[in-house]
């Protein structure tokens, strides 16, 4: 079952491949974080990568932190040294970037979309999911709502 509203974050651990750094639960706490799938044959992960690397960039100063998720779909985009490429050139993704291609942050996560946005708040509990290339108006709101939230909330 997808994660529900309030869902405490899977954890991130298990994950054989990681790009520039791999998250330390330690280093997350009281952080909002949005954790971003995509794959390297999704057309619309890349055209939409400028948007996505813009709200890390912008958000960045005030706590909120990405981690990307690839999500390999086929058997031709298990090739890690492929995925990492296209990570870094045509994705530019300087966040941690998971090469998940054992499917261990999919299925913990029940992800079955690319590009998906899952955000979290201080608290670790999911306030927002979203899937596709449409509304990102709604995802900066939420980004929004999760950094004015006091941690105590």
């Amino acid at each position: 079952m997808a994660l529900r509203m309030h869902t405490k974050l899977p954890s991130l651990e298990g994950v054989s491949t990681w790009l520039n750094g791999e998250p330390k639960a330690e280093d997350l706490d009281g952080l909002p974080l949005l954790v971003h799938f995509w794959s390297t044959t999704c057309h619309i992960c890349h055209e939409v990568v400028e948007q996505v690397n813009g709200w890390r960039d912008a958000y960045a100063a005030r706590g909120l932190v990405f981690i990307s998720v690839h999500q390999p779909r086929f058997e031709s985009e298990l090739d890690v040294d492929a995925a990492t490429k296209n990570a870094h050139e045509a994705m530019k993704l300087t966040q941690p970037v998971a090469i998940d291609n054992e499917h261990v942050l999919v299925d913990r996560f029940d992800n079955t979309f690319v590009p998906a946005y899952y955000l979290f708040n201080r608290k670790h509990e999911l306030r927002h999911f979203q899937a596709g290339d449409k509304a990102y108006d709604r995802i900066e709101a939420a980004i929004e709502r999760v950094l004015n939230e006091s941690a105590g909330d």
